[in-house]
């Protein structure tokens, strides 16, 4: 009977860790950026349960905003809005000792239709930006809520925007592990908000 017992206390606790694994969980609570640390360069706070990014075109550093932990594959949802300026919104990314702060790729996030394309920062640049089709159907509106979703699991990357694939990449040779990082270019009149941010590691 004590053995029964203890096999369906082992079934629950794998079935429960197999139901949290598949949960996504926040990496912003909406409050406070705690699990985050800003690098020098811009401002970043929280207003209005989202963070908020501003930096003056003075302002000749890339502010970004990092986050505490690494991470390697996962699914990660988040919204933005862009007022003014270029963002980013980096992944796998190195800390290094430059204007920039950071290496690896950042998902484009600004008021042109490059949103949505990939960039490798201290590597290849331009590695892959949204075309005609993908542009007329995904809908992006500068200044508006917009929904980001990034899939990287081993070398293989898929980026969304509005739930229309913009980017996608198959065996790269990348980073496959680093920080999220949120950006604000240096040299530029820059606003962003982010919210929702929501990550599934898989």
């Amino acid at each position: 009977m004590k053995t029964s017992a203890f096999c369906l206390i082992l079934i629950n606790l794998f079935c429960f860790s197999l139901f949290a694994k598949d949960k996504f969980v926040p990496l912003f609570d909406g409050k406070t950026l705690t699990g985050w640390s800003a690098m020098p360069g811009g401002k970043w706070e929280v207003k209005n349960g989202s963070i908020l990014g501003t930096s003056e075109k003075s302002e000749k550093r890339h502010g970004i905003l990092l986050s505490t932990n690494e991470f390697s594959d996962f699914v990660i949802r988040a919204k933005f809005r862009v007022h003014k300026g270029n963002s980013g919104f980096y992944f796998r990314a190195k800390k290094v000792n430059s204007a920039v702060s950071v290496n690896g790729f950042q998902i484009e996030v600004d008021t042109s239709q490059k949103t949505g394309g990939l960039y490798e920062t201290g590597g290849r640049a331009w590695v892959t930006k949204p075309d005609k089709a993908e542009i007329a159907k995904r809908k992006y509106i500068p200044g508006e809520w917009t929904d980001l979703e990034l899939n990287a699991e081993g070398r293989n990357i898929t980026v969304k925007i509005n739930g229309v694939i913009c980017s996608e990449l198959k065996n790269d040779k990348g980073n496959t592990k680093g920080y999220f990082g949120l950006q604000l270019h240096g040299g530029q009149e820059m606003k962003v908000e982010y919210r929702n941010i929501q990550i599934k590691e898989l």
